[in-house]
C-alpha cells in the first residue's frame, strides 16, 4: 500500500497551502510527517473497537493495554493520527480490537507484522484480518487498512495547536492521542492534612550550586570573552584610576572622554525586548520570502545534534552558507542583548554550537567601562575608530571558532550604520553567511522604560548616586546613535517592528531561506518578554517509584496522593490572582492524577510530556537490567545522553519531541505549572537553565519538589520549594 499525501480539508487550523502529493521518502526538510490510520467499513462488534500498539514514537509498547484506541471518525471509519519527524526509524506495529477501557477479550489481527518507514507501508497492501471465536464458531473479519501521510512544517504544527488551545477543538494535525484539553474538575476539596500551614517562602531551598541563575545575572556578562585572553595578550592604554591592565594585544590606542572617577563600573548592554508574531501586514512578506528548503549533505559532527534540529550545514550554496552570523542591529535600549540570549539559549538546546558574541564586552575590556556620551558621537574619530576596532576583533573571534567548527555566531552590538554593516560583511565574505537581525520598537513608553531599568541595572552607572544625571547621559549617548541610524535594507535581514508591546507587531524577513533561518525566525515569532513564572514539578511518587521500577503507568503511592493534595494547596496560594493560568501534565495516569486536586484551571495533556520511553525495559528494575541485559546496562552508563532502550527513547529524542513545548512555553503570558516526568523535566529545565547537552541526564529533580522559572525582562532566575520530604 503506497502512501500518499492528503489535502487537510479543515484549512482554518493551518497556515498555509499544505496536502500537495510528493514522495515521502524525500525526507530531507525540516518539517515532520502526519500520519493517519484509518480502518474502513468496521461495524463494531459488541464493545470491541480497533486499537494500535507497536513501536516508539507511535506506542512505544506491545503490551495490549497500553494500545492506543482509534477515534470514529463516520459510521463505518475509525481514524489515529500522530506526528513522526521525516527520517525516523522504522515502526512496526498491529492493529487489535479490544474494549476502550480494558484488556480483557483482546483480539490482534492475523499476519506479520505491519512496518512504516518514512511515512511509507512497507511490503504488499493487505487487508486487516481477525479471527473471532464466537460460541465455537470461527468469524473471520476483513477491514480495509488506509494510510495517508504528508509534510508537516513546524509552522503547521505551531499553527494548529493554537487553533486547538484558543477554540478548544481538536487539532487535525496534532490529534487527538497528542493534546487533549480538560475542563477542572468542580467540587474537588483538598484535604485539611495537606494543607501548607506556613508560607510557601517557608518551603524553598537551595537550588544546586549549576542551576539557573537564583539572582540577576548580566546576559552580555555571559558572551564570550576575547580569545586573545588564551594568548597571553596584553591590553594597554588602562590607564585611568582604578584601571589594571587587561591581558589582551593592544592595537592602536585612542584618547576618550571619560565619567568621572566616581562613577566606574563593568558596563552591561542589557536591552529588554523580546518580540511575539501578531497579525500583522508584514504577514505576506513573511510567509513570502520564507522558505524551508533545506536539502541534506548528511548531519553535522557538532556532538549532541538531534535530528529534527541540528543541520546548520546541510544548507545548499556556498561553504560560507555552512556557518551562520547573526548580526543583530538596533539602538541601544531595543533589546538586543535580550534576544541574542534567548536565541543562543534555544539553538544550544536544539544541539547547534552556538556563541554570543557581545562586542560592548570586548570595548569595556579594551578602552574601559568609564566612557561618557561623548565617546559614542558620531564625529569623535578617536572613538568611531576604537569601536571599530572592538568590532572587527569580535567579528574576528567570531569567524575564527566558526572555521574552527562553531555553527551559529550571534554577533552583538548596534550595528547602526550601513559603513560598519559593509564592514562586516566584507570580513565574513567566503567565511560565513549574514543574516542581519534588527530590532525595532516606536513606543516610547516601552523605550523610556528600557532606558530606566538600563541606569538601573548597568555597572556603568553602579556608583552614580545621582539617578537623573545617569539618566541624561545615557539618553545623551541614545541620541548620538539616533542621528547617524540606519535602518537595514541590505543583504539578508530580518525585522522585528514593534513587537515587544504584544499589540500591531510585524516581523519582516528578506531573502531568508534554509532550514536553520527558517527555525530561527519561527522561535522569535513565537518568544516575548512578559514576566511570568513556570513551575516545573514531578508527579507525585508512584508505586512504581516505590519499587524501583523505570516506566511503567501505576496509580501513585500513599506519599504521592499527599503530594498531590499540597502541590494543589501550594498552586492556589502561589497563583492566587493568575486566573489565566494552565496547567499541563503527560498523559500518563500518575501526572493526571497529581494534576486532579487542583482547580480553577484547564488542564492540558501533552504526549510529548510523556516519560522517556524504556522499550523492552519499561517496568524493569535497573538491577534487572543489569543482570539480565548487562551488555544495554554498560551502553546506558557509557552514554546516557544518546543511549536509546531497544524499542525506546534517548534523552535526544525527548528533546526533538520537546521542542513544541518549548515553543508554546514561550508563547504563554500567564503562569503555567508543568507536571511531568524525571527525564522530561531535566530536558526542558536544561532550556530555561541553559545547561549543556551533555549535563542533561545528570540534572537534580527530586520528586516532591516545585521548580519556578521566572522568565522576564531580567532573564531567567529559579527557585525551588520542597513540600515533602
Amino acid at each position: 500500500m503506497g502512501a500518499s499525501a492528503s489535502k487537510n480539508a479543515e484549512s482554518g487550523a493551518h497556515g498555509g497551502e499544505e496536502g500537495r502529493e510528493e514522495g515521502l521518502n524525500d525526507h530531507q526538510d525540516g518539517g515532520q510527517l502526519y500520519v493517519s490510520l484509518k480502518m474502513e467499513n468496521y461495524k463494531r462488534k459488541g464493545e470491541l473497537i480497533p486499537h494500535v500498539y507497536g513501536s516508539v514514537p507511535l506506542v512505544g509498547s506491545w503490551d495490549a493495554a497500553k494500545a492506543l484506541p482509534m477515534e470514529r471518525e463516520s459510521a463505518s471509519i475509525w481514524e489515529l493520527s500522530f506526528v513522526v519527524p521525516p527520517n525516523h526509524e522504522t515502526l512496526d506495529f498491529k492493529f487489535l480490537l479490544k474494549p476502550k477501557d480494558s484488556s480483557g477479550g483482546c483480539v490482534i489481527e492475523e499476519g506479520p507484522n505491519r512496518l512504516l518507514t518514512r511515512g511509507t507501508l512497507q511490503g504488499d497492501s493487505r487487508m486487516a484480518i481477525f479471527k473471532i471465536d464466537e460460541g465455537g464458531n470461527e468469524d473471520i473479519l476483513e477491514y480495509r487498512v488506509v494510510m495517508k501521510a504528508h509534510k508537516v512544517s513546524p509552522f503547521d504544527l505551531a499553527a494548529s495547536w493554537r487553533a486547538y488551545q484558543e477554540n478548544l477543538q481538536p487539532s487535525t494535525v496534532r490529534g487527538i492521542p497528542d493534546v487533549s484539553i480538560n475542563a477542572p474538575p468542580e467540587n474537588v476539596e483538598n484535604g485539611s492534612s495537606a494543607s501548607l500551614e506556613l508560607d510557601i517562602e517557608h518551603y524553598v531551598v537551595p537550588a544546586p550550586s549549576a542551576s539557573a541563575n537564583s539572582g540577576l545575572v548580566y546576559a552580555a556578562n555571559l558572551t564570550e570573552t576575547p580569545r586573545i585572553f588564551t594568548h597571553g595578550g596584553v591590553f594597554s592604554n588602562m590607564d585611568g584610576p582604578g584601571g589594571s591592565p587587561y591581558p589582551y594585544r593592544d592595537s592602536g590606542t585612542s584618547t576618550t572622554a571619560r565619567l568621572k572617577d566616581g562613577q566606574r563600573g563593568l558596563f552591561v548592554d542589557r536591552g529588554v525586548g523580546s518580540p511575539r508574531m501578531v497579525k500583522s501586514a508584514s504577514a505576506n512578506s513573511f510567509t513570502g520570502n520564507l522558505s524551508l528548503d533545506s536539502e541534506a549533505k548528511g548531519m553535522p559532527a557538532a556532538a549532541g545534534a538531534v535530528a529534527a534540529a541540528a543541520v546548520a550545514d546541510q544548507m545548499l550554496g556556498p561553504k560560507e552558507d555552512r556557518h551562520l552570523a547573526i548580526v543583530l542591529v538596533g539602538l541601544p535600549a531595543r533589546g538586543k542583548t535580550f534576544t541574542a540570549a534567548k536565541l543562543t539559549r534555544y539553538l544550544r538546546w536544539l544541539g547547534h554550537d552556538t556563541k554570543h558574541f557581545n562586542v560592548g564586552k570586548y570595548r569595556r575590556l579594551k578602552h574601559g567601562a568609564n566612557q561618557s556620551a561623548d565617546f559614542f558621537r558620531a564625529d569623535n574619530p578617536e572613538g568611531m575608530e576604537a569601536r571599530n576596532e572592538v568590532a572587527a576583533l569580535a567579528m574576528e573571534d567570531m569567524i575564527s571558532w566558526m572555521q574552527e567548527g562553531g555553527q551559529v555566531g550571534i554577533f552583538d552590538a548596534t550595528n547602526s550604520t550601513r559603513k560598519r554593516r559593509n564592514m562586516l560583511m566584507k570580513m565574513a565574505e567566503g567565511r560565513c553567511k549574514i543574516i542581519f537581525l534588527e530590532t525595532i520598537c516606536n513606543d516610547r513608553r516601552i523605550i523610556e522604560r528600557n532606558i530606566r531599568l538600563k541606569i538601573q541595572q548597568s555597572p556603568d552607572y553602579a556608583d552614580q548616586t545621582n539617578f537623573e544625571a545617569g539618566l541624561e547621559d545615557f539618553k545623551t549617548r541614545l541620541a548620538n546613535y539616533e542621528k547617524v541610524y540606519e535602518t537595514v535594507e541590505e543583504g539578508s535581514y530580518i525585522k522585528m517592528i514593534d513587537m515587544v508591546a504584544g499589540q500591531d507587531g510585524q516581523i519582516q524577513v528578506n531573502h531568508i531561506s534554509g532550514y536553520l533561518p527558517g527555525r530561527i525566525v519561527f522561535f522569535l515569532v513565537n518568544t516575548h518578554l512578559t514576566p511570568r513564572p513556570i513551575l516545573l514539578t514531578r508527579h507525585g511518587e508512584s508505586r512504581d517509584n516505590v519499587r524501583g521500577r523505570i516506566g511503567g503507568d501505576t496509580v501513585l503511592s500513599d506519599r504521592g496522593e499527599l503530594y498531590s493534595k499540597k502541590l494543589a494547596n501550594f498552586v492556589e496560594k502561589r497563583l492566587r490572582s493568575e486566573r489565566a493560568a494552565s496547567i499541563w501534565t503527560s498523559t500518563l495516569q500518575r501526572t493526571i492524577i497529581t494534576a486532579s486536586p487542583i482547580v480553577g484551571f484547564p488542564k492540558i495533556q501533552w504526549r510529548a510530556l510523556d516519560e522517556i520511553n524504556a522499550g523492552v525495559c519499561d517496568g524493569m528494575t535497573y538491577e534487572e537490567i543489569k543482570k539480565n541485559m548487562p551488555e544495554e546496562y554498560e551502553a546506558r552508563k557509557k552514554d546516557k545522553l544518546r543511549y536509546r532502550y531497544p524499542r525506546g527513547e534517548s534523552y535526544l529524542d525527548v528533546i526533538q519531541r520537546l521542542e513544541p513545548v518549548i515553543i508554546e512555553l514561550e508563547r504563554q503570558r500567564a503562569p503555567v505549572v508543568v507536571i511531568s516526568h524525571q527525564a522530561v523535566l531535566r530536558a526542558l529545565y536544561s532550556y530555561f537553565a541553559d545547561r549543556p547537552l551533555k549535563e542533561i541526564p545528570h540534572i537534580e529533580v527530586p520528586l516532591h519538589t516545585i521548580i519556578e522559572i521566572q522568565m522576564g525582562v531580567t532573564g531567567v532566575q529559579e527557585k525551588r520549594y520542597k513540600l515533602m520530604d
